[in-house]
């Protein structure tokens, strides 16, 4: 599982078009971990490229949300506390705040009581596009 990162990595390497090199960065670098114990390089934080970083949480969202062999989907609810529960360990919460924002508006539901109250209290980082 861990190697998919530096093969798919290689594939996409060598190139000179932009749009290939950041598929490269981000094949490399969607399973580094803000706290330094991702892989394949156990980048930290800001070493971790900002491509790398914004992948990896949709990408958790995204294996979170599917049906997979050995386990239903999440429900929101559940998705919700695992984003949170990661924002500042495994994820950039700068990145999670803002995302899990717009994937509850977009889903069209609230988080559970104690986190829309503590919700409250973040302050958004980016302007909601369509407004």
């Amino acid at each position: 599982m861990k190697a998919h990162t530096i093969i798919g990595a290689r594939i996409l390497s060598g190139s000179r078009f932009p749009l290939l090199q950041l598929a490269e960065e981000i094949a490399l670098t969607h399973h580094e971990r803000w706290d330094g114990t991702g892989y394949p390089w156990g980048l930290r934080g800001e070493q971790i490229p900002l491509s790398g970083r914004i992948v990896a949480v949709a990408d958790a969202f995204d294996a979170m949300t599917s049906d997979r062999p050995y386990r239903k989907a999440l429900s929101w609810a559940e998705v919700w506390d695992l984003l949170w529960g990661g924002a500042g360990t495994q994820w950039d919460e700068q990145l999670v705040r803002p995302f899990a924002g717009t994937m509850s508006e977009e889903q069209g539901v609230a988080p559970n009581a104690a986190d829309a109250a503590s919700a409250l209290h973040r302050q958004p980082l980016v302007a909601h596009p369509r407004r």
